[in-house]
């Protein structure tokens, strides 16, 4: 299973951002502005709805872009979180693929091989998963290297918000051999990214966009997790 699988269960890791002005980067003083509201903003944050489009970008050997569309919940109860994300679109064509993050277990189902990916080591990451939805700034501090880089104004569907845009460099190794960076556009005031980019190489990034979101709403009760057709096979990873 690659790497972007397990950080997203979300995201993993995760509007099509505007053209947006980009501000000079700030000194550190606004670093710590930053981190101080998304600690305020964090201890509010329950839970999560938005559309949701990955988009997986190579650019060596041959270039190629595969985009996915569909609906991303998450919830937060204490330190426990988890994800689903409900694809309806894959480059263009109906999908039904769906991943779920509960219990400290990703996986993965794709309806077109009639198959279920299990990854039973994904409470690893878990700590990774939160960087973009529910978030302190304690949080973020604690596992990455954090640069702020500016602000940028991004449509989240309904309307302009004022981000932080903030580098990321993982302080674990391990981490940074499979993701050298990760640049997220982040809501302060709500504790949610708007755009997420995942550099998994020099030739290869993911890029996360959120719109439409609504915070704090009740969920649908199939959001964690999926169904399947006759006995699916099972891989566990």
């Amino acid at each position: 299973m690659r790497f972007r699988y397990s950080i997203f269960f979300a995201a993993l890791l995760g509007v099509a951002a505007i053209p947006a002005r980009f501000a000079m980067a700030a000194p550190q003083d606004d670093l710590k502005s930053v981190l101080d509201r998304l600690n305020t903003s964090a201890a509010k944050f329950h839970s999560a709805e938005a559309s949701v489009e990955y988009d997986t970008i190579e650019t060596d050997p041959m270039p190629d872009t595969d985009v996915q569309k569909g609906m991303f919940y998450f919830e937060r109860n204490g330190k426990s979180v988890q994800t689903g994300v409900h694809f309806t679109e894959h480059d263009g064509k109906p999908s039904g693929k769906a991943y779920t993050y509960v219990g400290g277990v990703f996986k993965l189902y794709e309806p077109s091989i009639n198959q279920i990916t299990v990854h039973s080591g994904a409470g690893k990451y878990e700590s990774y998963v939160i960087l973009g939805f529910g978030a302190s700034g304690t949080d973020l501090a604690d596992k990455w290297d954090v640069q702020y880089l500016g602000s940028e104004d991004l449509s989240d569907g309904k309307s302009t918000v004022k981000t932080a845009k903030l580098q990321l460099i993982a302080k674990d190794p391990a981490v940074r051999k499979n993701v050298s960076k990760v640049v997220i556009w982040v809501d302060p005031d709500r504790a949610v990214s708007l755009k997420q980019v995942f550099t998994l190489s020099a030739t290869s990034t993911w890029a996360c966009t959120y719109s439409n979101i609504k915070l704090n709403q009740k969920l649908p009760g199939d959001a964690f997790a999926f169904k399947t057709t006759g006995k699916p096979v099972i891989q566990n990873q």
